[in-house]
């Protein structure tokens, strides 16, 4: 019966490698580097952004708020700014809640 099936023979395993410290720590650093190129670096470029923005808010501008309010800036402080909505209808509203600046004449338009 040997002649159709073949003995097997346990063979010696060879000794078990330990990967390097750099094959093992290579990719948690791309994910890190990813993550900071896709999430953290735009993030901080928006940010930059948005705080140049609001420091230069002036007497004049027309914004749109992050609740969606759209006005004519008319009074401008340390943390405040007051942003009239309609005829004689001042807002007072945080500096840091103005979403964009919008072109002169955009009020007139959406009316």
């Amino acid at each position: 019966m040997s002649f159709f099936i073949s003995d097997a023979y346990a063979q010696a395993a060879p000794a078990a490698q330990q990967p390097d410290l750099f094959s093992a720590m290579l990719p948690f650093v791309i994910i890190i580097v990813l993550f900071y190129f896709l999430l953290i670096r735009p993030q901080q470029k928006r940010a930059k952004e948005h705080k140049k923005m609001v420091e230069a808010l002036a007497k004049g501008d027309e914004v749109l708020t992050s609740g969606g309010v759209l006005g004519k800036v008319t009074e401008v402080g340390e943390q405040y700014i007051s942003v009239e909505v309609a005829d004689g209808v001042a807002v007072k509203v945080q500096r840091q809640s103005v979403g964009s600046v919008l072109p002169k004449g955009t009020i007139k338009s959406a009316s």
